[in-house]
């Protein structure tokens, strides 16, 4: 536990100095803001993590190609999943696409949410600039839900984007993946009530720009299909 203590408290100290080279960004441009530090902070993590996203991307669009083989697998073998299971991971070799890809960017950010989350529970704000719009305190949860709201939607809508990439084996995956597309968002929802709005505005932020990093990289793929 000491062990993780520790390389939290480095992450977190780490988090707390780029987050304050941030906000004395903002000070350089008129406008001191430590709302707009956090959102100038996550930018930068997630431009550093869009190559690991893309290669989440690319893997999923690779899961799209094989549904017409994978159900034909799963048709072929209805009723014999341990069949399924050896005949669909010759057809992710034979292809070259890693099924859990997809999982990559989540497991690599949670070390950054983590450390974020450390970092704004202690930060020492200036007093007179750590509001933000509506909210009192950066530091502390929104008072009027509405951070908790925007993640729960956000969240919901990176899930709603990637349906139809992750192919079930059986109809009880099938319905723990439908489960798993309201229940996710509605958890991130609750807990985002009781963190630091700061935090939840780094998530808000993260959600944002994947999504759009996905539409991007969605239509882009599609067009240069039609081409």
């Amino acid at each position: 536990m000491s062990f993780f203590s520790g390389i939290m408290d480095v992450l977190s100290g780490i988090m707390q100095v780029f987050l304050t080279y941030c906000y004395n960004f903002t000070n350089v441009i008129g406008y001191p803001s430590y709302g707009i530090a956090i959102i100038v902070l996550t930018l930068i993590i997630k431009l550093i993590l869009a190559p690991l996203t893309a290669k989440q991307i690319n893997g999923m669009q690779g899961m799209q190609e094989l549904q017409p083989k994978i159900k034909a697998l799963q048709q072929k073998y209805k009723g014999n999943q341990k069949k399924l299971q050896e005949e669909m991971g010759k057809l992710y070799k034979e292809m070259g696409i890693n099924p859990l890809s997809g999982c990559l960017p989540i497991i690599i950010q949670m070390p950054f949410l983590m450390a974020i989350f450390y970092a704004l529970r202690e930060y020492p704000y200036e007093e007179a600039f750590k509001s933000f719009l509506w909210l009192p305190s950066l530091g502390s949860p929104d008072p009027m839900y509405i951070l908790p709201f925007l993640s729960a939607v956000s969240t919901f809508a990176i899930q709603k984007q990637m349906t139809g990439t992750t192919i079930a084996t059986s109809e009880a995956q099938a319905k723990q993946q439908k489960i798993m597309q309201v229940a996710m968002p509605l958890f991130i929802g609750w807990i985002s009530l009781s963190f630091p709005s700061g935090l939840i505005i780094y998530w808000i932020v993260s959600n944002v720009f994947q999504w759009a990093q996905q539409w991007v990289m969605f239509h882009g793929n599609k067009k240069g299909e039609k081409a």
